[in-house]
């Protein structure tokens, strides 16, 4: 037993910590690209990537590719997602996506789960981690969106996680108030900040020509998303937003993203797909990729819908955001966000604000762009992840 127990030991100190990131998403995959850099740099781990949700899906663009050709292996792949888009749909999926995680842990066996956000996608790996005895290590706990469903999701994953690395402090304080460990609590910042210090991003002549698009005198990022708890629905409140962005005329620019693969977002799809096949001043991507999408950033006159991206991003490039409905309420803001509500009037006037706002003096709440060599300097002190497993409901 005794030579047992000391095997086991020098097993462990020759093996690398197994440290398994999940993925389901273009944007979550833009937040966690310079960590998987130094994830897959650093000596003593071994990285493994999960792929999931619209990463698989044709409709979304098939972005696991981009993965790929950024020269990541993804060693197990998550097919989650059905036909639709219902309540009814998107719970199946969710379900399914469980089952999935549960037969991809058992393979790959990992130490430690590293995930972020709030989608239903990493509820699923969380629940699945949670039963087989698998630390997860969470990043963007303690937000607050009040207008989907989100909220809740990104709460629960905090109570089954055992490493928090939060954006801001306000976030450290909701994570305490949650009852975790102050000790497992790191102000990391946003992730998705550290792209600045690393990309060239693309000049406009450039970026035109890959995206086949003619920049004009003023021009706009439309990223809409569905509102999950918004009695609305999804159709109705963006055939608003394309209403307002009608009266801007012809020499304003726009080049939307298509949603993500929420509760309802065939409907805003349909729709954008419909005005740009009506105006030849607008166009519709399915995914930029992470380059060209901050490149685009940079190059509009502002950033309009309800993505996080106009919040935790924009900022950093002094870029205005006109934020619409209740989606991303709640979350701190710089002095570039107008907040505007549901109406053609509200919107066309938030619209004309941002683009006389002056941002220069804009910062960024969501940190400095160094959030993934914090996050590999915390992960280096934990020589037994499973170690974290215990956890003990902290009072305030």
């Amino acid at each position: 037993m005794v030579l047992s127990s000391i095997f086991t030991g020098v097993c462990r100190q020759m093996t690398d910590k197994r440290v398994c990131v999940v993925t389901a998403t273009r944007a979550e995959y833009g937040l966690l690209y310079w960590l998987l850099r130094s994830l897959a740099d650093e000596p003593g781990v071994d990285l493994r990537i999960i792929a999931t949700g619209s990463h698989l899906a044709q409709a979304y663009g098939l972005t696991y590719r981009e993965i790929e050709s950024d020269g990541f292996v993804i060693d197990r792949k998550v097919d989650m997602l059905l036909g639709g888009d219902s309540a009814a749909d998107v719970t199946k999926s969710l379900g399914r996506a469980t089952i999935g995680f549960a037969d991809a842990l058992a393979e790959l066996q990992p130490d430690l789960i590293l995930l972020t956000g709030d989608r239903y996608e990493m509820l699923a790996v969380a629940q699945a981690a949670l039963i087989v005895r698998i630390p997860v290590a969470h990043i963007g706990g303690g937000d607050v969106t009040e207008g989907a469903f989100d909220d809740a999701i990104r709460h629960s994953i905090t109570k089954m996680s055992h490493l928090h690395f939060v954006m801001h402090e306000a976030a450290v304080r909701r994570v305490r108030q949650l009852g975790e460990d102050p000790v497992r609590i790191f102000n990391v910042g946003n992730p998705g900040l550290d792209h600045f210090r690393h990309l060239h991003l693309i000049e406009r002549d450039a970026l035109a020509r890959e995206l086949g698009f003619t920049f004009r005198r003023r021009n706009l990022l439309v990223t809409y998303h569905p509102e999950t708890l918004d009695e609305e629905t999804t159709g109705s409140r963006m055939a608003v937003l394309l209403k307002a962005l009608d009266r801007l005329g012809d020499d304003v620019g726009i080049i939307f993203t298509l949603p993500n693969a929420d509760t309802g977002n065939s409907a805003i799809r349909r729709l954008i797909e419909d005005y740009v096949e009506r105006h030849d001043n607008a166009r519709a991507y399915a995914s930029l990729g992470q380059l060209r999408y901050l490149s685009t950033m940079k190059q509009v006159d502002a950033v309009v819908g309800n993505s996080s991206s106009g919040i935790l991003e924009a900022p950093s490039l002094r870029k205005p955001t006109v934020n619409i409905g209740d989606r991303q309420r709640g979350r701190p803001q710089a002095t570039s966000i107008i907040n505007c509500g549901y109406s053609v009037e509200a919107i066309d006037s938030a619209i004309r604000r941002a683009f006389e706002l002056d941002c220069s003096q804009a910062a960024n709440p969501y940190g400095d762009g160094h959030s993934a060599e914090r996050i590999v300097a915390i992960l280096k002190r934990f020589d037994n992840p499973r170690d974290l497993l215990r956890k003990r409901f902290a009072d305030l």
